[in-house]
């Protein structure tokens, strides 16, 4: 029986980039945040700055998840060191007709996966509180908002949100093992 195209069996993931990725990532950023949130062309800019920092860094303790479903873009993930100890989570985003399978968890799931694994003591993230389905993502897997911040942004007034997820050290294992 062949998968529902619907499914998340039809979606695979890599973190090897390939010539376009990063065009598309940011051009996805600018189509569904302009469509979903009226973000202006701003947005993008705000997007390809990083992004194109990240990808000159090429550093083995950052990573950029792509989801693709029939080698289109579906969805994307990075962590990126905000510092030696602290990640931060980046770039987060599913497109519409991907949505409501699990692929946001999936994604999400690797990066703080990913962060534990090179060292990372916490993971932060800045989002805007209209992204409802996100934030519950975070939460569900533990991130606390520990900031917001009202204001005008890419053209619209938006409410920046920061939140943190404290991740458990291998030392910290080590030791609750030996108590």
């Amino acid at each position: 029986m062949l998968p529902d195209s619907r499914s998340i069996d039809t979606i695979t993931m890599r973190t090897e980039l390939r010539s376009g990725d990063i065009g598309m990532v940011i051009h996805m950023h600018g189509i569904l945040y302009g469509q979903e949130s009226g973000f202006d062309p701003t947005f993008e800019a705000y997007v390809a700055g990083p992004l194109a920092e990240f990808v000159h860094r090429g550093s083995p303790r950052e990573c950029l998840w792509i989801a693709e479903r029939d080698g289109r873009l579906v969805g994307c993930v990075a962590i990126v060191a905000a510092s030696e100890l602290t990640a931060q989570l980046r770039w987060f985003l599913v497109d519409p007709g991907a949505r409501g399978m699990g692929l946001g968890k999936r994604l999400l799931d690797k990066a703080i996966e990913f962060s534990r694994e090179h060292g990372y003591q916490n993971i932060i993230l800045w989002t805007v509180g209209s992204l409802t389905a996100a934030a519950h993502l975070y939460r569900a897997a533990g991130f606390h908002k520990v900031d917001e911040n009202p204001g005008r942004m890419w053209g619209v007034g938006v409410v920046e949100e920061k939140y943190e997820l404290l991740l458990r050290t291998t030392e910290d294992t080590k030791h609750h093992e030996e108590i």
